[in-house]
C-alpha cells in the first residue's frame, strides 16, 4: 500500500510529529493530488487535543481539511480533472451520493459524509481518515474543486472552511447590495466575511471588543466599526442590521446582537461556542428576528464560492509556515497571534 509522509498527534497532550500514513491507490474515480498548501483552522486544533465530545479523535489524528493540490494521478472514469489541474479539498471527502441532501447538493448534512480527517475510513486504508498536514491525498473526484489560476495558493487554501464558512450564509440570505451587514470578530473567520460582504455590496460593519483592531477592519472593506464594549455606540445602532454574522467561538452574549437587528433581520452563527448561549425570547419576539446557524457548503457552493474569489480576487490573509513550526502556530493561535490564518507551504515536508 502507498504511504506519504504527514505529521500528526498520536494523544491529547501530545505536540504533532512526523508520521508515514498509508494512502490507498486510486479507484476509477478517484484523483491524487501532490499537496501544495494547507490550512490551519482552530477545528483543527480541538479535534488534535480531543475537546469535542461528540467528535471524539482516534489516534493518529492528521488534521488538514483546507488543502489546494496538483492532481498527479487520475482513475480511469474522471472526467472533471486531469493530471496538472490545481485543485482544492475542503472538510468533505465522501458522501453517499443517494440521500435528499445530496441530491439537494448538501453533502455537508449527508447523513454518511465522510470528513476529511478523523472521519471513519470507508475504504479500509486506516481506521479513520488523514487530513492535509500530509504530502499526498486521495479523493473521489467529486470532492475535488477547481481553483481559479489567478488566486495566490497559499491564501486559497483557507477558502476551503473559512471561505465556505462565511460565503454560505451571507450568500443564502439573499441580495446583500446596499443592505446593512454586520459581521462579529475579526479574526480566521471574520476577516472573509468582511471581504464577502464587502464584495456582495453591502454596507459592511465590523462589530468587535477590541478598538485596536479598527484600522485593520477598514483595510478589509468595512465601512464602519462597532465597539461592542460601549454601550452607547451599540445603542445609536439598535433595530439597523439587516444581517449579521456570528463568528465568535468564545462564551459571549448575543442577546446584545439581536438587538442590533432590524424587524425581520437575522443573526447567523458560524462560530461554535463550547457552552450553550442563552437567548431571551423578548429579543427575537421583539422584531420577529431570526436566529440561524450554518455549517460550511456542499460542493456546488463550495464551487461558486471559489469562482466568486476568482472574480473579485479574494483570498484569505495568511502566514506561510513550513510544517514544523505546526505546534508553534496551535500555540500562537490559542493566543489570536495570526493575521488571519496559517497556511503551510507542504513543500517543507519533504525534509522529514
Amino acid at each position: 500500500m502507498p504511504t506519504a509522509k504527514a505529521y500528526a498527534a498520536s494523544s491529547p497532550t501530545s505536540a504533532l510529529s512526523h508520521l508515514s500514513i498509508p494512502r490507498r491507490e486510486p479507484t476509477d474515480r478517484d484523483v491524487e493530488l501532490d499537496i501544495l498548501y494547507c490550512g490551519v483552522c482552530h477545528s483543527d486544533l480541538h479535534q488534535a487535543r480531543n475537546e469535542w465530545s461528540a467528535m471524539p479523535t482516534v489516534y493518529p489524528c492528521v488534521p488538514g481539511h483546507e488543502i489546494v493540490g496538483r492532481i498527479t494521478k487520475v482513475g480511469s472514469a474522471v472526467k472533471k480533472h486531469k493530471v496538472g489541474d490545481i485543485v482544492g479539498v475542503g472538510c468533505l471527502v465522501g458522501s453517499d451520493q443517494s440521500c435528499p441532501q445530496c441530491a439537494a447538493d448538501l453533502e455537508q448534512f449527508c447523513p454518511h459524509a465522510t470528513f476529511t480527517y478523523n472521519s471513519p475510513d470507508k475504504h479500509g486504508t486506516a481506521p479513520v481518515t488523514y487530513g492535509g498536514y500530509s504530502s499526498s491525498i486521495v479523493v473521489d473526484e467529486h470532492f475535488a474543486l477547481t481553483v481559479p489560476a489567478n488566486l495566490s495558493l497559499p491564501g486559497v487554501a483557507p477558502l476551503l472552511c473559512a471561505g465556505i464558512t462565511t460565503y454560505s450564509p451571507m450568500r443564502r440570505w439573499g441580495d446583500l447590495k446596499g443592505k446593512k451587514v454586520g459581521v462579529v470578530g475579526l479574526g480566521g473567520l471574520g476577516h472573509m466575511g468582511v471581504k464577502f460582504a464587502h464584495a456582495f455590496g453591502a454596507h459592511t460593519v465590523v462589530i468587535s471588543t477590541s478598538p485596536k483592531k479598527k484600522d485593520a477592519a477598514l483595510a478589509l472593506g468595512a465601512d464602519e466599526v462597532i465597539i461592542s464594549s460601549d454601550a452607547n455606540e451599540m445603542q445609536r445602532h439598535a433595530f439597523s442590521f439587516d444581517f449579521i454574522l456570528d463568528t465568535v467561538s468564545a462564551d459571549h452574549d448575543i442577546n446584545s446582537y439581536l438587538n442590533l437587528l432590524k424587524i425581520d433581520g437575522t443573526l447567523t452563527l458560524v462560530g461554535a461556542p463550547d457552552k450553550p448561549l442563552p437567548v431571551s425570547a423578548f429579543g427575537l419576539l421583539f422584531g420577529r428576528k431570526r436566529l440561524a446557524g450554518s455549517l460550511i457548503g456542499g460542493i456546488a457552493e463550495t464551487q461558486e464560492m471559489l469562482e466568486f474569489c476568482g472574480t473579485h480576487n479574494i483570498t484569505s490573509d495568511v502566514e506561510i509556515i513550513p510544517i514544523q513550526k505546526i505546534n508553534e502556530a496551535y500555540d500562537r493561535l490559542l493566543k489570536s497571534d495570526v493575521k488571519y490564518r496559517f497556511s503551510i507551504d507542504m513543500a517543507s515536508l519533504k525534509s522529514e
